[in-house]
């Protein structure tokens, strides 16, 4: 798990900074829309907390490992961006992204995904997520 200077800007774009953002949710607040779940999951990831990437993902579609640590060469994460956000009903929403990423020395890359989320006990989990071209 990678260290965060609590003062700059949080790793899913929100200059209020890490320690207003995405780290309550990382020490355990729920997410109150599935946006801002997407958001900390994307900051998960650039952290490499493996432990709330797993939390956070539907039981029913969660891997049992991530191996976050072992990606090589690692990816370099560069930016968010949530192009919409959808409300289905109270419990299930969808949220389409674009996270940029560099691995190793090379291209930017981007991956475009339309993820579905789902509420239950008052949380929010990734269910799955479909990619773009």
């Amino acid at each position: 798990m990678e260290s965060i200077d609590t003062l700059t800007p949080c790793p899913c774009g929100n200059p209020a900074g890490y320690s207003r953002c995405c780290a309550p949710l990382h020490d355990g607040l729920a997410a109150a829309t599935a946006a801002q779940l997407m958001r900390s999951r994307y900051s998960a990831y650039v952290l490499k907390r493996e432990d709330y990437l797993l939390a956070s993902w539907h039981a029913d579609t969660r891997p049992a490992c991530l191996r976050l640590a072992g990606q090589q060469p690692a990816p370099t994460w560069l930016g968010l961006e949530i192009r919409q956000q959808r409300q289905i009903d109270d419990d299930h929403a969808i949220v389409e992204f674009i996270a940029r990423y560099r691995l190793g020395g090379g291209r930017a890359q981007r991956q475009h995904e339309t993820s579905r989320f789902t509420r239950e006990g008052g949380r929010w989990y990734y269910l799955d997520g479909e990619l773009k071209s």
